[in-house]
């Protein structure tokens, strides 16, 4: 345990935050436990040939691999990982899931590959320091996968070739200049690197084409990084013109095609809508067409290009009422089929699909001891910001309570450009068993509504951003739903910096606030980010801030520097491997109040990031969270 960073946790923290526990710890059908451990079996995929169901469980309270033969119901632990659960895995081909996972949270994602058969473990990426993402599975080449890896350069990440059974990697291209860095690679459906999108001068970006791998990158399209296209996959017959969803010229972003010989939208829409942004286009590989569009608006909806897969979803539907159906895996034919099934109050469940024949077979419910008939219903709400603006959100409300002077828990989202959507959320059923009302808004920035409601945000922290979450307290007050008295604020990542800002800028509103890996300070925030987040500075300078030129606007804007306006009871929650947010920005928060003589609960876990994943942190976070609530606005 460093002496440097996080010691302001230790001692007198550890007591104060067992004494929230057990403040928190009341009888109750549904332990904290119960919303937070693991689930009994998820991340269903079925391996190419369709004879193998693959899931992560737990082992040890660390999430691993295991595979099921469908026929013989006989299961098999691939994977025995007990420091760090497992983040993601895939069928590389039939005998071999790759997976990633890194150390602590400190996201330096390492690749490994597991053989199905003999179990047979391989460290692919045995290389300090270093992060890795998958560009393409190649399911014509079963022996290779193609990575991006910044082993070079921990600022620029660079193509690599990997032979699954040699471990030999082969570099395909470099990634050398800082002032131009392409950010993006992607592969035509042979599995060939013909696309690249680089940034220049952090602040704009060149989609970059060739017609086959042995010639050189051209520029095809060089825009703001506000607007452009956003590649999807190459045409099917037509290997010059891709799929993409683009805003060029308009506000909400649209499924089309895009010329690359011409480097222009090829003139055909092939949807839209006029609330949201449209950005997912599904195809089939086996038939080589397009199937269907998803875009969300207060939920998921599709728009068919395909009437087999309509109709298919159709069946899904008619079957699971009330629920959002995905199909989350298909084998190489394309008849055999993994679905789940998602609501707001319920994980749901796993099934397995026999498109052909339309049989669904049980797999696993996600997690079988909660009911959804215990749950909250979480229900889209919309209201007006100060200045005009229409902010959509969700309110989930307490069971058995009339909708009248509830206490409230505002949860802000963390990104910030990102956005909330409709579904199961272990934090706010948490929060709604125990009483509380559960607000959650999808505030200037937030994305999917469009280029000028997302640009709105800049420079904004603090300001009009802030003022939307405080709107959207008051609408419910104004309307009776909340008492105005009995209002806490809690977030994390962003959300934690507007749960910071909430406190500092408004400080009658909220009756205690909870901190989450959330920013304190503009200044050294930026000063502290990822080496792989330096080629987007002057991109983050514009959305943010520039400390070189800005930094007295940044300093009235980072709560940190407001500490004295501070008089709402806090608790500060962080790991000390954050990579994003530095754990200096939980310190600074903590050390400015207690040198003022505020006692703040400061939580700081050793083997976590950005957020706690180990289950054992988890249970300590919500129980001493809960507590907090209670004792303050329960």
């Amino acid at each position: 345990m460093t002496e440097k960073k996080g010691n302001l946790s230790l001692p007198s923290s550890a007591q104060v935050i067992q004494s929230l526990i057990d403040i928190g710890h009341t009888e109750h059908p549904y332990s904290v436990e119960d919303f937070f451990k693991k689930p009994n079996q998820s991340h269903y995929k079925l391996s190419r040939d369709g004879s193998w169901f693959s899931y992560l469980a737990p082992y040890e309270r660390r999430m691993n691999i295991f595979i099921e033969n469908p026929q013989t119901k006989e299961v098999t632990q691939l994977t025995h990982e007990t420091k760090r659960g497992i983040s993601d895995y895939a069928w590389a081909n039939e005998n071999t899931i790759i997976y990633i996972k890194d150390d602590g949270g400190d996201e330096n994602f390492k690749l490994y590959g597991v053989d199905v058969n003999t179990k047979e473990l391989k460290d692919y990426t045995p290389f300090e320091n270093v992060r890795i993402d998958i560009i393409d599975i190649l399911n014509e080449e079963p022996d290779f996968i193609i990575i991006g890896m910044n082993k070079n350069d921990a600022r620029l990440f660079e193509p690599y070739r990997l032979q699954l059974s040699t471990l030999e990697l082969t570099q395909l291209a470099d990634n050398k200049n800082l002032v131009e860095p392409i950010s993006s690679w992607m592969t035509d459906h042979d599995g060939k690197i013909r696309l690249a999108t680089k940034v220049v001068n952090g602040v704009e970006q060149v989609l970059m084409y060739r017609k086959n791998e042995t010639d050189d990158f051209k520029e095809v399209l060089k825009t703001n990084f506000k607007e452009g296209v956003s590649p999807l996959f190459f045409h099917f017959d037509d290997p010059t013109k891709i799929f993409v969803s683009s805003n060029l010229n308009r506000d909400k972003s649209v499924i089309t095609s895009f010329d690359l010989e011409k480097g222009e939208e090829t003139g055909e829409i092939i949807f839209e809508h006029p609330d949201v942004d449209v950005s997912g286009l599904s195809y089939s590989k086996l038939k080589k067409e397009l199937t269907l569009i998803s875009y969300t608006t207060d939920k998921r909806n599709y728009h068919f290009l395909s009437k087999e897969r309509e109709d298919v979803q159709k069946f899904l539907n008619s079957q699971f009422p009330n629920k959002e159906v995905v199909i989350v895996s298909l084998d190489k034919t394309e008849t055999k089929s993994l679905v789940r099934t998602y609501s707001d109050r319920s994980l749901g469940a796993y099934y397995y699909f026999d498109i052909v024949n339309r049989k669904i077979e049980l797999l696993s419910e996600v997690s079988p001891w909660i009911d959804e008939n215990d749950m909250c219903p979480m229900e889209s709400i919309s209201y007006q910001s100060r200045d005009g603006l229409t902010i959509n959100g969700y309110l989930t409300l307490p069971a058995n309570k009339e909708a009248k002077n509830l206490p409230l828990v505002v949860n802000p989202h963390g990104g910030p450009w990102v956005r909330d959507n409709w579904g199961y959320n272990p934090e706010v059923q948490l929060m709604a068993s125990r009483g509380f009302a559960v607000l959650q808004v999808n505030y200037r920035g937030s994305t999917g509504y469009g280029r000028d409601f997302w640009e709105k945000s800049f420079k904004k922290w603090g300001t009009t951003m802030q003022d939307d979450i405080t709107d959207g307290v008051n609408w419910l007050i104004e309307n009776g739903t909340v008492d105005a008295n009995k209002v806490a604020i809690y977030g994390a990542s962003y959300g934690g910096y507007a749960t910071l800002a909430g406190v500092a800028f408004t400080p009658d509103l909220y009756a205690c606030a909870i901190n989450y890996v959330g920013v304190s300070n503009l200044l050294t925030f930026m000063q502290t980010i990822p080496p792989y987040w330096e080629p987007y500075l002057e991109m983050m300078h514009e959305m943010v801030g520039n400390p070189a030129t800005e930094a007295e606007d940044m300093k009235k804007r980072s709560p940190v520097y407001s500490t004295d306006k501070i008089k709402t009871p806090l608790y500060v929650v962080q790991g000390a491997n954050d990579p994003r947010v530095n754990i200096d920005e939980s310190d600074q928060i903590v050390e400015n109040l207690r040198n003022r003589g505020v006692n703040v609960p400061y939580l700081v876990k050793y083997d976590e990031g950005h957020g706690f994943r180990n289950e054992e942190n988890q249970f300590e976070f919500y129980k001493s969270m809960i507590g907090f609530l209670a004792k303050y606005i329960g």
